[in-house]
């Protein structure tokens, strides 16, 4: 099931002793496109302190209660080793606060999450990337953790001309993979919003803030429209399968 990160920001997350507080922000690795972590809000409870939940460690996700269930309890994310959530997250840290945890790397292993199966993408929707270990445990490409609230807003140019902007992301409930970008092209097609998966990018100039996938404009203006208040049905994800000429893909999102 896909859920919509603007979907899921502000749902509380329960320890299995108490609400720990609330999402505010994920992030993802811009090597695989995964949600690593989960950025909560603890508000009162450790006065507005921020911190950081792996997302291997969530359970489950109530999508009628709008809540998030995390194997942890309050006293072990109260101890957790401090990061600035403001600050990028250094490998150091990361490794650390895996440590502290008792999860492996999920850059140490040819899967999604490293060496487990957890999340190795039982539909087979993600791309042939290996996550093997290079020198030190790091991944070959050495990949950065950027926070999703911070790269919403960002450029998409086609090959030639800029498109629109991104707008949402729709993310796998069952591995955490960001499985679509929600594009909104008000700027060149008023009103209307497209979906790209993140295979299909070319590259990401981080600084200028400009996404680039490898698909024309003309192509990207007939696509399937994608209407964010909708189910994304396996229907629609054929059609825009079909559209692009790429391989088919699938997946549901909950409202």
């Amino acid at each position: 099931m896909l859920y919509r990160l603007d979907q899921l920001l502000g749902w509380p997350i329960a320890a299995s002793d108490g609400e720990l507080g609330r999402i505010k922000d994920v992030y993802f690795d811009d090597h695989r496109w995964t949600v690593r972590y989960l950025v909560v809000d603890t508000g009162d409870w450790l006065s507005g302190r921020k911190v950081l939940i792996p997302a291997v460690a969530v359970q489950s996700i109530d999508r009628e209660r709008s809540v998030v269930h995390v194997g942890l309890d309050k006293q072990q994310v109260k101890a957790s080793p401090p990061i600035d959530t403001d600050k990028p997250v250094s490998r150091q840290h990361e490794s650390e606060f895996l440590d502290y945890y008792g999860h492996s790397y999920w850059w140490s292993g040819p899967l999604l999450w490293g060496a487990t199966a957890y999340t190795a993408d039982p539909l087979g929707l993600m791309p042939p990337i290996s996550n093997a270990p290079g020198k030190h445990g790091e991944a070959p490409i050495d990949p950065h953790l950027r926070s999703a609230k911070e790269v919403t807003g960002y450029h998409l140019h086609t090959t030639h001309d800029p498109m629109g902007h991104i707008e949402d992301f729709l993310l796998d409930g069952a591995s955490w993979a960001i499985r679509y970008l929600v594009v909104d092209t008000r700027n060149w097609l008023p009103g209307r919003h497209v979906v790209i998966p993140p295979q299909w990018i070319k590259s990401v100039d981080w600084t200028e803030r400009v996404v680039n996938v490898g698909v024309t404009r003309d192509i990207v203006e007939a696509a399937p429209e994608y209407h964010p208040e909708l189910d994304f049905s396996p229907a629609y994800a054929a059609e825009l399968y079909r559209h692009y000429h790429r391989p088919a893909a699938g997946g549901g999102l909950a409202k």
